[in-house]
């Protein structure tokens, strides 16, 4: 498994695994998703505290068991800000953010997080309160280092211009289907819907200032609409392409996919967020795959998009 450094400080596997369905296994289920994980060279693993209202982060370290020894050798990662009790909302204030990360601390059952995000941004947030939530937690060793889910170049900025600790990452939508990130730069000047901005150039802000981008739902289409692996009603040109480069590659769909996203020089981590351990290894095997410059747009292109 190849190596990326997370914001410039964090080093870790190029794939992640995450746990949003991690509450409905079993513990011995569980287990065997994060050792197949593990022994394939995963060593970051994505969390949150809304994943099963918090139970998928218990059910984590149940499942993980990790000795002090064995939990220094991976990276830990959950998210705050979105609060479900009393109607779904939003919230970065100071008190919030930090009870919820001593929260999700006491779910995985370890003493520190290696790294926290805000999960969706708050129209409401005071950059002022997160600094001091980011100030408290790190002062008393219980975050390392903190991010982002989501949010856009000016969203970033904001928090930047009160806190002292460096953005690491930002959690975002990407995939072969979802590629908004990358398809209206290639549409610059042109009059067609493709290159309408609607991210605010995050893609190249990320990059400027070495913000890790993290990719959630590398499979999916749409708004948490299904795969686009597989589905011909959908995407039958895309697929085609995809099988065809798996074939030659020996190796599945989910690879071709994946490897996909990492051959972006942007250095894109992968959360890949199943189940099912021999989809772990399906999606590891792209750590070894670097597609070229034509099977990269081939497939890109194939998923209904414009080349100018």
């Amino acid at each position: 498994m190849k190596k990326i450094t997370i914001g410039g400080e964090v080093p870790a596997s190029e794939i992640a695994l995450g746990f949003w369905r991690l509450a409905e296994m079993s513990v011995a289920d569980a287990s065997r998703l994060v050792k197949t994980a593990l022994d394939e060279g995963i060593d970051f693993f994505d969390h949150a505290d809304v994943y099963g209202a918090g139970k998928s982060e218990t059910m984590f370290a149940k499942a993980a068991g990790f000795t002090p020894s064995r939990r220094e050798k991976v990276v830990l990662q959950s998210k705050c800000g979105i609060r479900l009790e009393d109607g779904t909302y939003f919230d970065f204030s100071r008190d919030h953010i930090v009870s919820a990360a001593e929260a999700i601390l006491r779910r995985l059952d370890t003493e520190y997080l290696d790294i926290l995000l805000l999960h969706r941004p708050d129209a409401l947030v005071e950059p002022e309160e997160v600094a001091e939530a980011f100030a408290t937690l790190h002062a008393a060793g219980k975050v390392r280092y903190f991010g982002v889910s989501n949010q856009r170049p000016n969203q970033m900025e904001l928090l930047r211009k009160c806190c002292n600790h460096k953005i690491v990452a930002n959690q975002l939508q990407f995939s072969i289907t979802n590629s908004g990130m990358v398809d209206s730069g290639l549409a610059t000047n042109m009059e067609f819907a493709q290159s309408v901005n609607h991210d605010g150039d995050v893609l190249d802000y990320c990059r400027l200032h070495n913000i890790t981008i993290q990719a959630w739902s590398p499979f999916q289409y749409g708004d948490f609409k299904g795969s686009f692996l597989g589905n011909r009603e959908l995407y039958p040109g895309l697929n085609d392409v995809i099988d065809k480069l798996a074939r030659e590659k020996g190796v599945t769909n989910t690879a071709i996919a994946a490897a996909w996203i990492l051959r972006h020089p942007a250095r894109i981590q992968v959360i890949v967020g199943t189940s099912k351990p021999q989809r772990v290894k399906d999606a590891c095997a792209a750590s070894g795959i670097e597609l070229t410059r034509p099977e990269w747009y081939a497939l890109w292109k194939a998923a209904g998009n414009t080349l100018p």
